[in-house]
This record gives structure tokens, sequence and C-alpha cells, in this order.
């Protein structure tokens, strides 16, 4: 078989969730796809579980590696994908069994680079869609692309995710596009930056088949072990002249950027002011009191009120002002409010 979609699953200790969203994957309606799981060093039944599907399903391609880390699993997926297009998948997620052929069909329609789509993310029970401000089942050609997608990945962290997109495999191997390695955080944006730089049409369809769960032990889950912070700091201070050279003025990659971090800032406050969490009271106030007196902070902060201040809702902005005031107490009762207001409605 040849495949028309290969699809790369890295997979480390994720026994919990693995069977649904390998059954989703094997239920595709494309049935021209590959399954490339990559074993990231798991501890658990992760392996076992993969080994089994493999028995029932010559689709499913099983890669074993000692733990190297998201980015590595993916790019050693890449190698490994035979597809004319290329999809990602999180094994803890699981996909619509329409998916895949919704991409692919609309991906030959006009011979698009890549493929959008909105994705539905579940966190305790409540679930959210998001989706973009781009024209629906338009082809975006490369002016568009400069002007407002690459844009967007600097401002915005909502595009990033590679798993609500479906890109063409050629264009990553002609141009040795690859996840970075040793990255913490914002890997993804990076490898979709590095993509869009080349890619000559997209298109993005309103369409949902994608379902991310936020389990403990995601990004904006646990707080014990990362400091999301100081990896937010390092994608605010990273230069990336070498992605937007000759595409976005350096004045506005500066601007964008600011812009980012302090919506990455504002969103590490609710995480770290939940009292949920199993940090204590005190090292939370502590925590919290280092974001918002970080130097940088204070220099992307004027930035971040010139361009979004004006568009921002009634509690963020009264988030951003108790933050250029630095205080904790006042972000302390404003998410405490926040969250009975939501609780109540």
């Amino acid at each position: 078989m040849n495949p028309k979609v290969s699809v790369v699953i890295p997979v480390y200790n994720a026994e919990k969730f693995l069977v649904p969203c390998v059954e989703s994957l094997v239920s595709q309606t494309l049935r021209e796809c590959e399954f490339i799981f990559i074993n990231d060093g798991s501890s658990d039944g992760s392996l076992q579980i993969i080994e089994g599907f493999c028995k029932q399903d010559s689709r499913i391609r099983l890669i074993n590696q000692n733990n190297q880390g998201v980015s590595m699993a993916r790019n050693k997926g890449l190698e490994a994908a035979a597809g004319e297009y290329v999809g990602f998948v999180d094994a803890d997620d699981y996909i619509d069994a329409d998916m895949y052929e919704t991409f692919y069909h609309t991906a030959k329609q006009e011979d698009y680079d890549v493929v959008i789509t909105n994705f539905e993310s579940e966190l305790e029970g409540l679930k959210v869609v998001t989706s973009y401000p781009f024209p629906v089942d338009t082809r975006l050609t490369r002016e568009y692309i400069e002007r407002e997608i690459l844009t967007y990945f600097l401002k915005s962290d909502q595009l990033n995710a590679v798993w609500n997109k479906l890109y063409k495999r050629k264009l990553i191997i002609d141009n040795d596009v690859k996840f970075p390695e040793k990255m913490a955080l914002g890997e993804d944006g990076m490898f979709n930056m590095k993509f869009f730089v080349h890619a000559q049409t997209v298109t993005y369809k309103n369409y949902r088949g994608y379902h991310y769960r936020e389990v403990e032990g995601s990004a904006t889950r646990n707080i014990l072990e990362k400091d999301y912070f100081r990896k937010a700091l390092e994608v605010y201070v990273r230069d990336i002249s070498d992605i937007t050279f000759n595409y976005i003025d350096p004045v506005k990659t500066k601007e964008l950027s600011a812009i980012k971090f302090i919506r990455s800032v504002m969103a590490n406050i609710y995480v770290y002011l939940n009292p949920t969490n199993k940090l204590s009271f005190s090292k939370r106030l502590k925590y919290v009191t280092q974001m918002i007196t970080n130097p940088y902070v204070k220099e992307a902060l004027p930035l971040f009120y010139h361009h979004e201040y004006r568009y921002l809702g009634r509690n963020e902005k009264v988030m951003a002002n108790l933050i250029r005031r630095k205080s904790t107490l006042g972000l302390y009762l404003c998410t405490m409010y926040s969250r009975f207001r939501s609780k109540s409605s």
C-alpha cells in the first residue's frame, strides 16, 4: 500500500488513554493511512498495547527508542513516513472517523501545501472549540501567509498545535523542516513557522475532527515539575530572525512576541493562583510576584498595552492594570472573582 497519509503518534506512558486513541485511528474512513507510533521509552503498558494492535492491523508501525522527548520522537516518525501528506496525533487524544478523509480530500482539491482546521479541547468535562479568524474554504496564497498567518504565530499560541493540520510531506523533506530538539515549550510553533515560511498555498476548513484532552501532567496542569513562566520567557527572548527574515519586520516581530508573552503571563497567573493545585498558597503568591516583577515583563507590557489593551475584555483589562502595578494580592482577588463568576454562570 502506498499511503496517502502518514500519521505520527509519539507515545510516552500514555496507557490510560492509548486504546481509544488507536481505535479512533484504525477506524478512519480513509483506509490508505499508515500509523507510525514512536514509543519514547515508556515504562508503563503503552508498548504492549501498541504491539497488540500491530498484530491486528498491518497499517500500524512501531518504532522504539529511549526517552528523548516529543520533538525527537516526531522527527523519527517523519523520517519513517512514506505518505503524500503527514499528520500528527497525541497518544492521549482521539479523532473522528472521517478526519483524515476530510483532510486529504480538502488538500487534494487544489493541491494545498497545508490544511488547517478547528479542534475541540476537553478539560474536566468542559469542552471548548478553538477556531481562527481566517477565510473559510478559500485558497490562501503566499501574500496572505506572510501578512496574516506568520504574524498570528508570533502573537498567539492558539495556532501552534500540529495535530489540527495536514502537511504536504514533500515540502517538509525539500526544506528539511524538523521539530527543534531540547526545547521544553514552543516546539510545535517553531515547526509550524519553519513549514509556513515555505508554504505557498493554505486552506482553512471550518471542521472539528480532533479532540484534545488536557490531562494531569500536560503543560498547563503540571506546574510542580516545570517552570512554565521561564519557558515562556525563553520563547520571548529567542532569536527567530533566521525564520522571519525578509517576511516580518523586526520591530513588528518584537511587538507580536510581546503580546504573546504577556498573554502567557496572564495564563500562568490563573494557573498558579488556582487553589486546587498542590503548591502552598505562599509559594503560589511568591511565584506570581516573581513573574510580574521580571524585567522582561516590564519591557513587554507597554507594547502589549499599545496594541492590545483596547481589545481586551473587562477582566483582562483589570489583570493587565494589576500586573503593571505589580499587585500580587490584587491578581489573586481578581482570579478568585473570575472563577466565582464562571461557576455561577
